[in-house]
């Protein structure tokens, strides 16, 4: 919010003096990513100097205004494990390291040691004694959680379809939650081949269809799908070796 005139010119006269970094403050979270994007560019064009951005998220743009700023010129930017920070906290370094990620893999699976970022985050959360967010970037149990039928199906066949990140890289599995009444038949059929059980199509798109009507009864584990997997399992075993029978 400061005069930009005045900005540009305090901040020509200390580059030339010699300073290591000048920063740029959106210490209430006002600003959007393009007016971050046009000051951090206008800046670059004046200072040779390291650009240092710093960003509130009372309004929800901490991630992309950081990034804008990297963009723009900026050559470090302030984060916080979980975004905490005064008010609403300040840029999570788990959604600047996905934004990132999405934009050069390659590089950030190189520079940083992204399992850890799981370990981090745990620690912290236990010191300042809160839980890291269900929908949390990366680190959230649902991050890599896939629920609707369709979504299942595409996930399982082609794993880019609904992940931009790969969970692998992190040191975390997907999960593709079955136990519910928006299950697809091919999440059933994958469950029953992890239990390493032989069903036919038929046999697991009736075991989906209960569970469906079950699901709108009550709340279901992965272990009540199991269990019918099992129970059809041992039917049909029980099935074929009557038919064997003379």
């Amino acid at each position: 919010r400061s005069d930009l005139v005045d900005l540009l010119t305090i901040y020509r006269e200390v580059d030339k003096i010699g300073v290591n970094r000048v920063g740029i403050a959106d210490t209430v979270g006002v600003a959007n990513p393009r007016q971050v994007y046009e000051l951090v560019h206008t800046l670059r064009g004046v200072v040779k100097c390291d650009i240092e951005f710093h960003g509130h998220n009372d309004t929800g743009c901490a991630v992309a205004n950081a990034f804008c700023a990297l963009e723009a010129g900026a050559t470090h930017v302030d984060t916080s494990v979980l975004g905490i920070g005064e008010r609403n906290g300040i840029t999570p370094l788990g959604g600047l390291v996905a934004r990132m990620y999405t934009h050069n893999p390659d590089e950030i699976r190189r520079r940083y040691n992204l399992p850890l970022l799981r370990e981090v985050e745990n620690y912290v959360a236990g010191l300042v004694q809160v839980d890291v967010p269900f929908n949390n970037y990366i680190t959230g149990y649902t991050a890599f959680t896939h629920k609707a039928g369709i979504h299942a199906k595409a996930i399982l066949n082609n794993p880019s379809t609904y992940e931009i990140l790969d969970p692998a890289d992190f040191g975390l599995t997907r999960y593709i939650h079955v136990a519910h009444r928006l299950t697809g038949w091919n999440a059933i059929k994958q469950r029953a081949e992890q239990l390493q059980l032989t069903l036919s199509d038929d046999a697991i798109k009736k075991i989906t269809a209960q569970i469906k009507v079950l699901a709108d009864q009550r709340s279901l584990s992965l272990e009540d799908v199991d269990v019918l997997l099992r129970a059809y399992h041992a039917e049909n075993i029980t099935s074929d070796l009557l038919e064997a029978v003379p």
